[in-house]
């Protein structure tokens, strides 16, 4: 999600939201559904915010 999707998701959502923390990854929309890269991306990232349970590849 980038900037631009939190404050789409904050104005459509606003009372939903408003007890809620949403996180900004800040990840460009670049890369294709289920790229290598992006998933590399997001699990670093989100894994800074939540415990993520062990993957196994």
């Amino acid at each position: 999600m980038e900037t631009k999707h939190k404050k789409r998701l904050q104005e459509r959502f606003k009372e939903e939201l408003s007890d809620k923390k949403v996180i900004c990854l800040n990840i460009p929309d670049d890369y294709q559904f289920m790229d290598r890269e992006l998933v590399e991306i997001l699990i670093s990232s989100v894994s800074e915010h939540i415990d993520l349970p062990i993957m196994i590849n």
